[in-house]
């Protein structure tokens, strides 16, 4: 049974201005409102959360006849799975740097290699 205070996982279902809608069970669906999202300004709730997404959401107010649910995210790590960021982000100095000690870099490694194998 749910309970204010639980913890849970849902699906994004929709996004207004006003707030984020998740899909919890079959019995259950809830809205993020702005106001839950965070302590700070938030100007676009397409910022925190996409259609289809899974967040875990805090459940804070409940009407089990409507099967619906106040949630939040406020204080929580919400993604579920969070976007890992897999761009380089390129120094002043681009690559030349490891132009420049690739080839002491292998020199050091071949050292090493050579010395365990005598060993």
């Amino acid at each position: 049974m749910i309970e204010i205070g639980n913890v849970l996982t849902g699906k994004v279902t929709g996004i207004e201005k006003y707030g984020i809608f998740v899909n919890i069970d079959d019995k259950y669906t809830g809205l993020i409102h702005i106001s839950e999202v965070s302590d700070r300004y938030v100007a676009n709730l397409n910022n925190y959360a996409e259609i289809g997404e899974e967040l875990r959401v805090r459940v804070i107010g409940k009407d089990d006849e409507k099967g619906q649910l106040k949630l939040s995210i406020k204080d929580l790590d919400y993604r579920v799975n969070k976007k890992r960021s897999t761009k380089i982000e390129e120094t002043v100095n681009g690559f030349k740097t490891l132009r420049e000690k690739l080839p002491e870099w292998m020199k050091e490694k071949l050292s090493e290699i050579e010395e365990n194998g005598n060993n």
